[in-house]
């Protein structure tokens, strides 16, 4: 089983109430990869320039995580971002994005990535997401995140996009901008009908919302004494619950909230420490501990009458 993933790998500087960071390894791409290498295979298809730390692609590699569509550019420098969050850990104030490589960058598939049982799309430029479909041969499942920027610049070619996958991950803030819809099932439900079966609303500390055909189910946020940077936490949740879906090869609802509980376990993980540091010491047992967490959270008595 494999996943491809196309998005971004970043050196962020990131301050939060808890501590700062400077040119820590992130972008999109990264977080899922590595939540999504717990249980799959991974092919990462990126840009990163000739100053990315050696150290990280080791990292990178040491996950079994494919690089063969990671393009380094020599010349260039890697794409960086400095943000910041106050107590409200939910909203991130960007003080400072330096595009770099990414710039111009056009993702290209290198044959060993082609044809994943799942593609997943990063939330790039809505444009390239439909090249990379083009390029991408037959994926088994596909899978779209996007971002407020491409729905107040690119809805139109979104939309396109969102046509032609089978799941859209987005927050709730992204969802109402999209549709034009305050109500949340509405807002769902609108996504399906530009195209996808299956809808996950992230509500970040709320916990998630899966909307898949006719049905849906509320997974909770685990309470959490440790956190400190919520940065990568909705990529990681992908990673985690697409990576779950690879592993077992089928698409069922029951599947589905399995999975949407595994990607809040990776999540929850993510926020502890900055950048992927948490994520790199977790075991498959603390995985499962933290998912039987989960479960309690939501287990209770049928109501006797």
């Amino acid at each position: 089983m494999t996943i491809t993933v196309v998005g971004t790998v970043a050196l962020d500087t990131i301050t939060t109430p808890f501590g700062k960071v400077r040119e820590y390894l992130g972008g999109s791409a990264m977080f899922f990869s590595v939540a999504a290498s717990f249980f799959t295979s991974v092919n990462l298809v990126a840009v990163v320039g000739g100053d990315f730390p050696k150290q990280h692609m080791e990292f990178l590699k040491s996950r079994k995580i494919n690089l063969d569509g990671l393009e380094t550019k020599t010349d260039g420098k890697t794409f960086r971002w400095i943000g910041s969050y106050g107590h409200d850990l939910n909203n991130a104030q960007t003080i400072e994005t330096q595009l770099n490589v990414i710039e111009n960058y056009q993702p290209k598939i290198p044959d060993s990535c082609k044809n994943p049982e799942i593609l997943f799309l990063g939330n790039i430029d809505p444009d390239q997401q439909q090249r990379v479909i083009d390029q991408a041969g037959k994926p088994g499942f596909i899978a779209l995140d996007t971002m407020n920027l491409w729905i107040k610049t690119k809805k139109t070619s979104l939309i396109e996009a969102i046509k032609r996958v089978d799941l859209v991950t987005i927050n709730e803030t992204e969802a109402r901008l999209l549709t034009g819809t305050p109500n949340l099932v509405r807002a769902a439900k609108d996504i399906q009908n530009m195209g996808p079966s299956t809808v996950v609303l992230k509500r970040g500390e709320y916990g998630a919302v899966l909307f898949s055909q006719d049905q849906i189910f509320c997974a909770p946020a685990l309470p959490l004494e440790e956190l400190n940077d919520p940065t990568g936490a909705g990529d990681s949740f992908a990673g985690g619950m697409l990576g779950y879906l690879d592993r077992w090869n089928t698409i069922t609802f029951d599947n589905l909230k399995t999975s949407v509980i595994t990607g809040s376990v990776l999540a929850s993980y993510n926020v502890e420490k900055f950048s992927c540091d948490r994520l790199k010491e977790i075991t498959m047992k603390e995985i499962m501990d933290r998912y039987l967490q989960f479960e309690s959270l939501s287990y209770f008595e049928a109501m006797q009458v």
